[in-house]
């Protein structure tokens, strides 16, 4: 199953993070970078060890977003019991990836867990890293990418309100990951978490783009998140009959067929269908 929604947790709030699982989000991004201010991260880190210690297989992904500048310092406070897999920022390349990988297979092998369990989501949030996209993406453990727009507009000089900028970046990340073969990516935290309808909107904007889910900073921004990664009744309604025309015609020994309103279904209009049943069943299995 693939996530919709994720949260952000500080991880030096035991008090949050004991009650994140009961927010509705797919996923649990305990952080130990931007929501911790340096002189807690020591603390930080034995909190989310002791929260992930407690875990006794959650309905929900549990991830930790590690620091750059502390790796091996956060690393090795991170046990591999109930951890989903990390959140690397501030990448300039895959070989970025390095030195987490091979602890990841360290701690794997002493663990007696499957290789490669443990998975990665790279941050895309410098220029550098968008210009190192498929190495970024086809790197060993990487399950998805995540745009970091906030910091990518501080460095390249653009109004992180300005969404039109952000189109080609965030094409060429859902780009990336399809041609990688990974889940679609997650899109950019949104720091106003009072407009929701401003979130709603710009979700279905992202999910039209072909991302696959969103981070959340706020509670309050998890059912948007996931009503926006949720297909409707219509949609699915006209998926399934999409797909079933198109399957009798094969049967039947033709190509493509026309749809009730004239309009050509092909191999290609079918597997967005497929897709957006897919995705159906997974919401299904989470809620």
């Amino acid at each position: 199953m693939t996530a919709r929604s994720y949260l952000f947790v500080p991880g030096h709030r035991a008090d949050m993070l004991a009650n994140a699982g009961r927010r509705g989000a797919d996923a649990i991004i305990a952080d130990l970078e931007d929501a911790v201010a340096p002189a807690e991260r020591p603390a930080a880190r034995e909190t989310v060890a002791a929260w992930l210690a407690g875990l006794d297989t959650p309905p929900f992904e549990s991830w930790v977003r590690i620091n750059a500048p502390t790796v091996a310092a956060d690393l090795a406070a991170v046990g591999p019991a109930m951890l989903t897999g990390l959140l690397v920022p501030k990448l300039r390349s895959g070989a970025d990836l390095a030195a987490v990988t091979g602890y990841l297979d360290q701690m794997e092998a002493d663990a007696g867990l499957p290789a490669g369990r443990i998975r990665l989501i790279p941050i895309v949030e410098t220029a550098a890293a968008m210009r190192a996209l498929d190495g970024i993406a086809t790197a060993p453990r990487v399950q998805r990418l995540m745009i970091g727009e906030l910091d990518m507009a501080a460095e390249l000089g653009i109004d992180p309100a300005n969404v039109e900028a952000f189109i080609p970046l965030r094409m060429a990340v859902v780009v990336a990951s399809a041609a990688a073969g990974i889940d679609p990516p997650l899109g950019p935290v949104s720091p106003d978490f009072r407009d929701l309808e401003a979130l709603a909107a710009d979700t279905h904007r992202l999910s039209r783009l072909g991302f696959g889910s969103r981070p959340a900073i706020h509670p309050a921004q998890v059912p948007v998140i996931n009503a926006a990664f949720t297909p409707d009744r219509a949609e699915l309604e006209r998926a399934r009959r999409l797909v079933a025309m198109y399957e009798a015609a094969v049967a039947a020994g033709e190509g493509a067929v026309t749809d009730e309103d004239g309009h050509m279904v092909d191999e290609a209009v079918v597997q967005v269908a497929r897709r957006l049943l897919e995705r159906a069943r997974d919401s299904g299995a989470r809620s």
